[in-house]
């Protein structure tokens, strides 16, 4: 049984407790200590891990399905063209009798007993054979038969990892380049807005939006923190934009605060959005975050509905969801 006693300290167990709730699994060194944004605006994170050698930390599928396209492709004929130079030299090495037929020169060597040998390559790889050109000897035909099987996997591999690409379900979220702090209703409001980027459809789109911020606490400045309700934390359905509010009342952690407590604390908001996706019928995922620094004071945001004469056709103008414009005066 429990006494009076017990209690302060259940409490701050409690508190503790919650505390660590919070941490979002960032950990208490980096909340203490790091001074960076925690999340970057195209949703990456902060921290580096070192340690580990390149080969142990190193996943080759995974670093193929993320790299950019550009990246995947260049690495892709790289890879490509790498493979049929080393299978040209193989054919060279088999002897000047290794490749016979209307396509090829003298005997001999120089780039162009190279080249067409890598030629031959590409039409052995690709099982394409016009037949201008054939191996003859056992070394010849076993350099073939190899190159064929590598053919045959490489394409494969390749299909495989093009088609992954392309079905990895994502979500392609704009953010607005700023948040604002503008009057809403009798009050003011933490706001942002989103918009998607592509035209498949989110549904049940979900946001959790948390302030985090430096306090002292027993002497230490360490980072906090703090949920944000906001007036609307899901939509059902997301065609055009959201613009996200956050009421700043009594009970809200920026009550009481201005743009330069924001600055003096390092604040940083941080979004995370959850969807599910129609087209791929599986859930999606966005985050990203702003800074102090990124949040206008006393400014809303401009209107970015489009409207014809009519009246029946509403739509949205993309290229205005960053625009902001001042507010006269600021509700407390």
């Amino acid at each position: 049984m429990k006494t009076n006693k017990d209690q302060p300290a259940a409490a701050a167990l409690t508190a503790a407790r919650g505390d660590e709730n919070r941490d979002l699994g960032f950990g208490s060194v980096v909340a203490s200590e790091s001074r960076q944004r925690l999340l970057n605006r195209d949703g990456s994170f902060n921290v580096q891990r070192k340690g580990l050698n390149f080969w142990s930390s190193f996943s080759l599928y995974h670093w193929l399905l993320t790299i950019p396209w550009w990246q995947f492709l260049s690495a892709l004929t790289v890879i490509y063209l790498l493979t049929n130079a080393l299978f040209a030299l193989a054919f060279l090495a088999c002897g000047p009798a290794a490749l016979v037929g209307s396509g090829m020169g003298p005997a001999g060597g120089g780039v162009g007993r190279f080249l067409q040998a890598f030629f031959f390559s590409v039409q052995t790889f690709s099982t394409i054979g016009y037949g201008n050109i054939s191996p003859v000897g056992r070394a010849a035909n076993a350099v073939v038969t190899l190159e064929a099987l590598v053919g045959l996997l490489g394409v494969a591999l390749a299909t495989g990892i093009i088609f992954s690409r392309f079905s990895r379900p994502t979500a392609k979220i704009i953010f607005s380049a700023s948040a604002v702090v503008a009057p809403y209703r009798d009050l003011s409001a933490f706001m942002f807005r989103v918009t998607n980027a592509r035209k498949s459809q989110i549904i049940n789109l979900a946001a959790t939006v948390l302030l985090a911020r430096f306090e002292e606490v027993d002497g230490r400045r360490m980072r906090r923190f703090y949920p944000l309700l906001l007036e609307r934390e899901m939509v059902v359905f997301f065609p055009l934009s959201w613009t996200l509010v956050h009421p700043i009342n009594d009970d809200s952690p920026l009550h009481g605060l201005s743009h330069d407590d924001l600055l003096a604390t390092n604040a940083e908001f941080l979004v995370l959005f959850t969807g599910f996706d129609e087209t791929f019928s599986q859930n999606v995922h966005a985050r990203s975050s702003y800074q102090a620094a990124e949040v206008r004071w006393g400014a809303r945001f401009s209107d970015m509905y489009k409207r014809s004469v009519d009246g029946q056709l509403l739509t949205v103008d993309v290229r205005r969801l960053h625009l902001t414009e001042p507010v006269r005066e600021m509700q407390k």
